[in-house]
């Protein structure tokens, strides 16, 4: 699995995923200043999961009909530390049979729920 962390997703997280040999990029980064289009482009090119903390990106799936085919990780974590969302990420991917693809899954502080596109 590979993926695409948005420039609001923290590049502590990133790096703690490279660090456990994840294979992600950082907007923030590697691609500084592109549009949220443009990310679901390089995302569906690369074969990559979106990863983000903008709410935006229901809009871009479900009204402007944008989707991107590995999916869209949606963090909506109101306090947390910076290496936080990269430790849930990994504890989604390591420990249960998570299916990000042609999904918006949104993680909380409740769990996680996913909605098919």
């Amino acid at each position: 699995m590979k993926f695409l962390a948005n420039e609001n997703f923290p590049f502590t997280s990133v790096t703690y995923l490279r660090n456990k040999g994840f294979d992600i990029l950082s907007v923030g980064a590697d691609y500084k200043g592109i549009s949220d289009r443009e990310i679901i482009k390089l995302a569906n090119k690369e074969e990559r999961t979106i990863l983000t903390f903008d709410s935006g990106y229901g809009t871009l799936i479900f009204r402007d009909n944008l989707k991107p085919e590995k999916g869209v990780i949606y963090f909506r974590i109101k306090e947390y530390q910076p290496d936080e969302p990269g430790k849930i990420l990994e504890h989604l991917t390591r420990k249960y049979d998570f299916m990000p693809e042609r999904k918006l899954t949104v993680v909380d502080n409740t769990g996680i729920r996913q909605k098919n596109y």
